[in-house]
Parts: structure tokens; C-alpha cells; sequence
């Protein structure tokens, strides 16, 4: 039979690992960033510069980090956001000693050299969002998706964005391997009329939120001639990619809208405070999302109480004070996850396919 005492000390330990773990997940499961968007006060030339007068008068994002929410980026990246009636405006500052890039043609994979990305789901439901990459050479590739990679949607890589402006501002020397630059910006404009194409409303976001995100992808390099290309390991195989973000997914995908930020476009044009909170039906949102996470993983289908219908879905879960339980019930696509708010009392839904909905009470 176990000594009592080194039972115990293996429960303690046992618990220590667990609340450790615990810790991890919590760090990666951080509360998704916010953003206030302002409205202009003058006309914005799209140079990559963020020059104008509304660009000083807004604010600073928080800086980007680690895609999985725990590592610091090795260069700093940050964001601003504008609006006004006919675009959507973004400018990104990025350090970089070495600015570099190869692609030349529109719509081909950029993420293959350093690049900037925007990803923009209006309805914030992680159906029908929009993906834009560019990198210092200004080459851009836009493309719209119906549904996330994790439910087989289709992806429409021939869409493009019709009055895109871009613009790349080089703080340094492009491709040129023998001196040290301090970084890139990127200054881009994107027309509501394409943007609002993907809600359920043309009119314009005014005084409300839209789900976005951003990611810079940088590689190691390696030098050939002169030349920089992506750097290969002692096998020939191209070295993982940093992903640094501005709201941390939690996971290395972009493709869990679930994860990306909250950006109120305010009709604030002065620079002043915006009193915008993230509405609490999304926690509970984003709970339903970490349980449907669980489901469609394979290594976690077997447990208890996610495979019945109509059975509760995990336990009791307490937010702001107040409890709701999580439903899992088949149907003939599959299953759905829902709850009543304690907060809003909609009925709050993820499909099988992965879209969100919200119900109101009848």
C-alpha cells in the first residue's frame, strides 16, 4: 500500500501541475483587445507617412504580441484606425533592421515574405470575414472567406477590393543587405461600400463594433548574394514563421475569428475618451466558442456529456456574478450549442458549422 505522505505530496503535486496549466491557459486565452476608432477631421493622402492632423489627434494601439498571447515580439509593431463616410483607414508602424520583399504579383501568397495583414468580420459571427496582406513592396492580396478553414468554407481568392489605396513608407533601405534600417509603415484605405458588402446592413458602423484583427509575419532571413529569402534549416526546410498580433488568438491560426479584437467606430472626432464596453453577452460568447472548440477536437470528444442531446454541456458557469448552463442538442446538421443570457435574455448560439447567432425572446 502508498505511504500516506508520499500520497499526498503526489496529490499536491498533481494540483500545482494542474493550477500551473491552468495558468497557461489562462495567459493564452487572454480578454480580446479593443480599439476606438475615430472619425477625420481633414482629408488623408495615402502615402504610408500618417501625416495629417486626424492621425495625430488618435491614438496609439496597445503593442502587438505573440499570436499565442505569452511571447514578446522581437521588433515592435503597432496600429491606428480612422474612418470617415466613404473609407475605412488603417496605418501601421513596424520595426524592422532589415526591410526586404521579393513578390511582385498581385494575389500570390505574401505571407511568404514579411508582410502586414487585416482581418475584418463585420457581423462578428466568424462567417463571411475578409483577409488583406501586403508587404514592403506594396504587393497586396485580398481575399474573402465564407466560413473558417475548420469548417471547410470556400475561399474566394479572386475577389478583390474595388478603390483599395495602399501605400508603404520605408525608414531605411528596401533590399539592400549591407546597412541597418529602423523600420517600415503601411498606410491603407479601404471603401465602406466593399466593407459593408459582408454585414447584414450597407449603413455605415457609426457609434458601434466590428470584430478585427491584425497580424506581421517576420522570418529569419538568409542572404544569397545580396539577396534576402526566407532562412532554411541544416535539412532544407524553411524555419517556422513569428506571428505577432494586436488581440492574441490563443493558438497559432488567424482563423478563429472568435479570438480577434473589438473596434468601435466613434463619431468622436477631437480625440477624446470613448466610454465603449465590450457587451457582456460576448464572454459568454466566447465561452460557447472554448466549449465548441473542445468538440470538434477529436482527442476530447469521448468525454462525458458531449455526445447526448439536450444534455447539459459542462457545467454551471458564472460571469459578472450571474450563472447560465451551456446546452449541447443534436439536430439533423449536426449540433448545437446554446444558452439563455442571464444578462440579455437572447438566445445565444454556435451552429455545428461554427456561426454565432443571437435570439430574442418572443
Amino acid at each position: 500500500m502508498e505511504d500516506k505522505s508520499l500520497k499526498r505530496i503526489r496529490t499536491a503535486s498533481l494540483i500545482l501541475f494542474l493550477l500551473y496549466m491552468g495558468c497557461i491557459q489562462l495567459a493564452a486565452q487572454e480578454t480580446p483587445r479593443k480599439y476606438v476608432a475615430l472619425k477625420t477631421t481633414d482629408t488623408l493622402t495615402i502615402d504610408g507617412k500618417a501625416d495629417e492632423l486626424s492621425w495625430s489627434n488618435t491614438e496609439w494601439s496597445t503593442d502587438f504580441i505573440d499570436i499565442e498571447g505569452i511571447k514578446k515580439p522581437k521588433y515592435k509593431t503597432r496600429m491606428k484606425m480612422l474612418w470617415d463616410d466613404t473609407n475605412l483607414y488603417f496605418f501601421a508602424q513596424m520595426e524592422e533592421p532589415h526591410v526586404w520583399g521579393t513578390l511582385k504579383q498581385r494575389d500570390t501568397v505574401i505571407f511568404y515574405n514579411n508582410d502586414f495583414e487585416i482581418f475584418i468580420d463585420p457581423e462578428g459571427d466568424t462567417h463571411n470575414y475578409m483577409e488583406f496582406e501586403m508587404n514592403a513592396l506594396n504587393t497586396v492580396w485580398d481575399l474573402f472567406l465564407t466560413k473558417p478553414y475548420r469548417n471547410q468554407g470556400k475561399v474566394l481568392d479572386s475577389w478583390d477590393i474595388q478603390g483599395l489605396k495602399s501605400a508603404v513608407h520605408i525608414d531605411g533601405t528596401l533590399n539592400k543587405s549591407n546597412d541597418s534600417d529602423t523600420g517600415w509603415s503601411v498606410e491603407i484605405a479601404i471603401p465602406w461600400s466593399v466593407l459593408t458588402e459582408a454585414s447584414n446592413s450597407n449603413r455605415l458602423p457609426e457609434n458601434e463594433f466590428w470584430r478585427i484583427n491584425f497580424s506581421r509575419v517576420n522570418w529569419e532571413y538568409d542572404l544569397t548574394e545580396g539577396r534576402y529569402s526566407r532562412k532554411k534549416d541544416k535539412e532544407g526546410k524553411y524555419l517556422p514563421e513569428y506571428n505577432w498580433v494586436w488581440s492574441p488568438q490563443g493558438v497559432i491560426n488567424m482563423h478563429e475569428p472568435e479570438h480577434w479584437g473589438y473596434v468601435y467606430f466613434s463619431d468622436n472626432k477631437t480625440g477624446g475618451k470613448d466610454d465603449f464596453s465590450i457587451p457582456k453577452d460576448d464572454y459568454v460568447k466566447w465561452y460557447l466558442y472554448e466549449l465548441y472548440r473542445d468538440l470538434r477536437n477529436k482527442k476530447k470528444q469521448n468525454i462525458n456529456g458531449k455526445s447526448a442531446d439536450g444534455e447539459v454541456f459542462g457545467q454551471s458557469k458564472k460571469l459578472f456574478g450571474k450563472s447560465f448552463i451551456p446546452v449541447l442538442e443534436n439536430c439533423k446538421t449536426g449540433f448545437n450549442i446554446w444558452t439563455k443570457s442571464p444578462f440579455t435574455n437572447k438566445t445565444l448560439m454556435v451552429r455545428n458549422d461554427g456561426k454565432f447567432e443571437a435570439h430574442e425572446e418572443k
